[in-house]
């Protein structure tokens, strides 16, 4: 995992004191999204371990949770789904924070673990495996 962590703290900070504008790329779309929240959690593994011969997982993950409205993007993200999936790709995000008088720019790189679709929109758990300020 390449996640610079101060970089993730001030991320953390702003979106909890804030609302930044999140942007989700999905096969060339972008979508909004919508009540994100980032945290530091246990993953349920006794060890770091290669999950399924696919993924690699530490205890601990930075996952991020968010909603999209736009359900046309449920059809897309069927490969993007770990799991039984061998297959996945990462899922890019990006945000604008808000750092004293200046702006940053923040590309988050996740995995998406889990969705949930309700008639109105997709919530969507991932796990954050990249971060960079552009």
């Amino acid at each position: 995992m390449s996640v610079d962590s101060d970089l993730l703290q001030k991320l953390m900070d702003y979106t909890t004191k804030s609302s930044p504008e999140f942007t989700i790329f999905v096969n060339d779309l972008n979508f909004t999204l919508l009540d994100v929240l980032i945290e530091n959690s246990s993953i349920p593994v006794n060890e770091p371990t290669t999950r399924g011969g696919v993924y690699f997982s530490e205890k601990f993950a930075y996952k991020m949770k968010g909603s999209i409205e736009d359900l046309s993007v449920v059809s897309l993200l069927t490969k993007k789904m770990l799991g039984p999936n061998t297959e996945f790709g990462e899922l890019k995000i990006t945000a604008e924070i808000k750092l004293g008088e200046k702006i940053m720019h923040v590309n988050i790189f996740t995995n998406l673990t889990n969705s949930v679709q309700t008639p109105n929109s997709i919530e969507l758990s991932m796990i954050i495996v990249k971060l960079e300020s552009v």
